[in-house]
């Protein structure tokens, strides 16, 4: 049974796509620019949203895990809910939510409805994300896809960088609750381009009623504990906490129902059996480790800005934007680059890249500050440009027209996923490492060590000039002695979690080997290899 993705493009191409296949296409895009924008626009200002609701820091956590939490579970829900109401309806009614759980935050005064409102932009954000895929997928001759799918690789790329400056600017000049009321005047403009763009579709009730109800349940249980998990296991000491136990098993429970679907379901809601396929297996295996990267950059990049050169959000966003400085500077040339240079050749390049600059960032000292980063973030652009839109065009590549939905919600699942996953690697790693390097520096600095000695007492007589008080300056003295002992194990610490990022993304070169290639003749009708 055709799908509503696959109804859209069904009838041949041509070699040029018309003027309705672009506005279709420019929807999709910035509907996928503004979900993944909003899932980082709250962290700059959130110490702001935290004061006017009454949360305290560990509640806080909660705005953006909730936005994470359910965007995971509706980025693979996508493609079935495509089939049932249809591309356009399914969008238009998205756009419509978007806006008003926007409002509903905006408006929030307390924490409750601050969370139900991020769970809401969640669900309808996350749906935006696959079906901008599908829809350069299926409107756009092969010849322009790569067009389209640098287009979206770099929404992809641009939107988590832009939402922490964007969200600081608001909350700094404006106010906090400007994060979500912007949204409305780009939803109108979304739902303008997608009664434009998109052809009238009718809903098939029949699919909504004959659906993998059993995998529906375990992928929403399976993967909103298991982001739940991951963003909140090292805050509270992973199984040392009953709640983390109770979702764990959850999770496991989740997953186990998904694997009894893949047996049981006519149609499963997550169709793993694409990753029979070993060229699309290869490309999720390498999203995973890429998405990793991204979101582990851009988390430690930032905390290294503020705990160790002090600076703020804003600041901090201006270094992270210098890696999107690449991206523009390529668009013009990497549409042709995606045309005739094999994905492989791309993908290697990009990994290496990538790779190399995080090896940049190990000799990063506790008097680095913004410029030590420009270097490394160039660099980092280029790479995560070079491997991101091969990949984003290979997954499509693999797999036939008809699976291109079912294979876009796995492929922009696995990428978020991969960063979840990433994030609480690194922040055990951060944690633990931390403790460990700051012990040990502490005990290198003994009671006969010179140096610690005189850097004690030259701390303290600056003190006593200031104050008269001895006491009082010796207590001063060793206190600085304590903050420059953490901020070095800070340092230490965070050049280790640069050079393991440089390894993890270094293991994936040998995967690019299966991707196939940008030359190989009917690449996008191949079989999905089930």
């Amino acid at each position: 049974m055709a799908n509503a993705a696959a109804t859209q493009g069904a009838a041949p191409h041509p070699e040029r796509a018309s003027a309705a296949d672009w506005i279709a296409v420019a929807a999709g895009a910035l509907g996928a620019l503004m979900a993944t924008l909003d899932i980082s626009i709250t962290n700059s200002a959130l110490p702001q949203i935290q004061g006017e609701i009454g949360a305290t820091g560990t509640e806080g956590t909660w705005i953006s895990t909730g936005y994470l939490m359910s965007e995971i579970v509706m980025i693979p829900l996508a493609a079935w809910l495509t089939r049932v109401f249809g591309l356009r309806n399914f969008l238009l009614a998205n756009a419509v939510l978007f806006i008003l759980f926007s409002m509903m935050c905006g408006l929030s005064h307390t924490l409750p409805v601050m969370i139900a409102g991020r769970i809401g932009q969640g669900f309808t954000g996350g749906a935006m994300i696959p079906t901008a895929q599908t829809i350069i997928r299926t409107r756009l001759p092969r010849a322009q896809m790569p067009i389209g799918m640098t287009v979206f690789g770099l929404i992809v790329l641009l939107g988590p960088l832009l939402g922490p400056v964007l969200g600081g600017w608001l909350a700094e000049n404006i106010s906090w609750a400007w994060c979500f009321f912007i949204n409305l005047p780009v939803c109108l403009a979304l739902i303008t381009l997608l009664i434009a763009g998109l052809p009238a579709d009718k809903p098939h009730w029949h699919d909504f009623v004959n659906a993998d109800w059993i995998g529906i349940v375990g992928l929403s249980i399976g993967l909103s504990s298991l982001t739940v998990v991951l963003e909140e296991g090292q805050r509270k000491q992973w199984f040392e906490s009953n709640q983390i136990v109770v979702l764990s098993c959850l999770t496991a429970l989740g997953f186990l129902l998904i694997g009894i679907s893949q047996f049981v379901a006519k149609k499963p809601i997550m169709r793993l059996s694409l990753l029979r396929n070993l060229r699309y297996a290869s490309v999720i295996v390498i999203v995973f480790a890429v998405g990793a990267g991204l979101y582990c950059v851009s988390y430690l990049v930032p905390q290294f800005l503020s705990l160790i050169a002090g600076y703020n959000a804003e600041q901090s966003g201006g270094i992270m934007l210098i890696s999107g400085v690449p991206a523009f500077l390529m668009m013009p040339i990497l549409p042709r680059l995606l045309g005739k240079v094999d994905f492989r050749v791309l993908v290697i390049g990009g990994l290496l890249c990538f790779a190399g600059s995080c090896l940049l960032d190990i000799s990063l000292t506790a008097q680095s500050v913004g410029h030590d980063f420009y270097g490394s973030q160039l660099l980092r652009g280029v790479g995560q440009m070079l491997a991101m839109m091969p990949l984003n065009q290979a997954s499509m590549a693999a797999v036939s027209r008809e699976d291109s939905g079912d294979a876009a919600g796995l492929y922009n699942m696995a990428r978020n996923l991969g960063g979840s996953v990433g994030l609480a690697i690194i922040g055990t790693v951060i944690d633990r490492r931390s403790t460990f390097h700051t012990a040990a520096i502490r005990e290198s600095l003994t009671a006969n060590s010179v140096l610690g000695q005189d850097r004690i007492a030259a701390n303290a007589a600056s003190w006593f000039a200031q104050t008269g008080d001895m006491a009082y300056a010796k207590m001063q003295a060793l206190g600085q002695l304590a903050a420059q002992i953490q901020q070095q194990a800070a340092v230490i610490t965070y050049s280790e979690t640069f050079y393991v990022l440089a390894i993890a993304l270094l293991a994936c070169i040998p995967l690019a080997l299966l991707l196939r290639s940008s030359a190989a003749p009917g690449a996008g009708a191949s079989s999905s290899g089930h």
